[in-house]
């Protein structure tokens, strides 16, 4: 999933006649106007005027902004844009006042109030405009601060995202050869052994792996397709030993449409046959409790095997995927906790968000 951190920048006659701009330049004319009416009553006549000298500004505020794209380095852009503004308040006035009609009909040279209203509206132009511009410029700039925080804070979130998504593709890509090894070698032992029961397994697995395969790949699977999967996996296994090996679920129905990462419980069956039952001389009994307790689901397999002192070789890889899958899918809010029962065997349990929603 890709996503645009940085959007574009409004440029050209889309910048310099912004709304937001337009609105402020405006909005201060018009209070500048009614201010300037109070000591010069003949400006109520120049409402026009004074909109015109104000949206002058902007222009000149905004021109600056764009042009030139590239200024000395000595020389600030801020700075640049405040001298506009400066400057382009007594020409807009001096071209607002020549331009526009007035009341008198003639030029605002030769009508005294029209004079004083020119310099009044000056004066106040060059003490406000200057401020207000440089007002302007600090929101802007605080403002690209902030948009520039958010993208750097977007990016980060994004490459974390991307680099959890890598880690947890290549754990789940482990999954695939270590899960295959370990099945065919179960094979390869009754095909030594000469057992009659070779054939049969061998093609319940293969039809097995047919099913289990391709969930290797997927983000997220059910719990109740990961009951099935292990109950396929003891099944075959109960075929290669059927004297040393039993097996029990105890499932609560309701948990079977929750949502967890492929091959989680199939992991700790696996583990409880290879480092419990296969070990032990009279092998032993696989137990599969799947319980659903408000937002939360507790899987729990028990085996009667070796039990862990036994297992000096240690519990394999298996798990040690399995539980940086389950940090990388849920962020902290999944455990696995694995126990010795006695008088021997081992108790895996895995307590997980119950979520019907994948992660």
């Amino acid at each position: 999933m890709s996503a645009t951190l940085i959007s574009a920048k409004p440029h050209g006659l889309a910048l310099m006649l912004g709304w937001r701009r337009v609105l402020l330049a405006c909005g201060l004319a018009v209070g500048l106007w009614r201010l300037l009416i109070f000591g010069c009553p003949p400006a109520s006549e120049l409402g026009i005027h004074v909109l015109a000298i104000g949206l002058g500004a902007m222009l000149a505020f905004g021109l600056i902004e764009q042009w030139p794209r590239r200024l000395p380095a000595w020389l600030a852009r801020w700075v640049l844009q405040v001298l506009g503004v400066a400057v382009a308040i007594p020409l807009a006035t001096l071209a607002a006042f020549a331009w526009l009609p007035n009341a008198e009909g003639q030029p605002f040279w030769d009508v005294e109030h029209l004079r004083g209203c020119f310099t009044a509206i000056n004066v106040a132009g060059l003490l406000v405009g200057p401020w207000v511009a440089l007002g302007a410029l600090v929101r802007q700039k605080e403002a690209f601060a902030r948009h520039q925080a958010l993208t750097f804070d977007l990016a980060r979130s994004e490459l974390e995202r991307q680099a959890l998504e890598a880690r947890l593709h290549l754990l789940q890509a482990q999954v695939a050869p270590h899960f295959l090894f370990n099945t065919l070698a179960n094979v390869q032992a009754l095909v030594d052994a000469g057992s009659p029961q070779a054939p049969a397994v061998l093609r319940a697995l293969t039809a097995y792996l047919r099913a289990a395969v391709p969930r290797l790949h997927e983000a997220s699977t059910t719990l109740g397709q990961e009951l099935d999967l292990a109950q396929a996996y003891l099944e075959l296994m109960h075929m290669r030993m059927p004297d040393r090996l039993s097996y029990a679920l105890h499932v609560d129905e309701s948990a079977r449409v929750l949502m967890c990462p492929p091959i989680t419980l199939l992991t700790l069956v696996e583990n409880a046959v290879r480092h419990g039952i296969d070990p032990a001389e009279d092998g032993g009994r696989i137990d599969i409790e799947v319980r659903r307790h408000d937002a939360r689901c507790l899987l729990r397999v028990c085996d009667t095997g070796v039990g862990l002192r036994a297992a000096n070789h240690g519990l394999g890889t298996g798990l040690w995927n399995l539980r940086e899958r389950l940090r990388l899918v849920f962020a902290g809010q999944a455990s696995l906790a694995v126990t010795e029962l006695p008088p021997h065997g081992v108790c895996a349990e895995l307590d997980l968000p119950a979520g019907t929603a994948s992660t």
